[in-house]
């Protein structure tokens, strides 16, 4: 997965709280191969009414370009379906600005390269006011933690942990790999201190 430190696109905003994993991407799409693409999945009950049809005044269907989403709070909630990231990278979406967001899925955005960055309630009402129902060219820089949007710039929280995950292009094992050799020394100090706590064949093996 490639790494990445800044990004710019445009903005769009969808104003609404509690959208959970299964408006992301419903559950009868998930069996979907995984090469095939999930964007076209993408909040599908929201974008479309009951024959099909693409609703003309949602932000996602007025806005197709957009790669960088502000939303409401809670963001993600619900189950932990992987596929509901998938969906949002498969759209485009490179990072979603909320003032929180579901646990569970904030993991799995950072480990598939999408970026949770949490606002302030302040901020996101203002983003929201300046976007309104069109799109705006928007910046996004990891290292400083900062999203642009035209003249405003706008702060976001995010563990250090996940912006080096990000920058990296990093998943949790390549981010344990960082640490091998103090897992190593760790390892052989604990079997030299500690003989008792491993069973007695293993401990005759080494």
């Amino acid at each position: 997965m490639p790494g990445w430190n800044r990004h710019s696109g445009h903005a769009v905003a969808l104003p609404i709280h509690n959208i959970d994993t299964d408006q992301l991407i419903p559950s009868r799409f998930m069996s979907t191969r995984r090469k095939e693409g999930y964007g076209g999945f993408l909040l599908h009950d929201l974008r479309k009414d009951e024959s099909g049809d693409d609703h003309p005044h949602f932000p996602l269907n007025r806005h197709r370009h957009a790669s960088l989403l502000v939303a409401g709070r809670n963001f993600g909630s619900g189950s932990s379906r992987e596929a509901a990231v998938y969906a949002l990278v498969d759209a485009g979406i490179r990072a979603v600005f909320a003032p929180s967001f579901g646990d569970i899925f904030a993991g799995n955005a950072v480990n598939n390269g999408l970026l949770p960055a949490r606002v302030s309630e302040d901020d996101y009402t203002l983003l929201v006011r300046i976007l309104g129902e069109s799109t705006e060219p928007a910046d996004v820089a990891l290292e400083s933690g900062k999203l642009s949007v035209g003249e405003i710039e706008v702060s976001f929280s995010l563990d250090p942990s996940w912006r080096t995950k990000l920058i990296n292009g990093w998943d949790d094992i390549d981010q344990t790999l960082q640490h091998v050799a103090d897992i190593e020394r760790h390892k052989t100090s604990w079997n030299q201190n500690a003989p008792w706590a491993r069973p007695a064949a293993e401990a005759q093996r080494s």
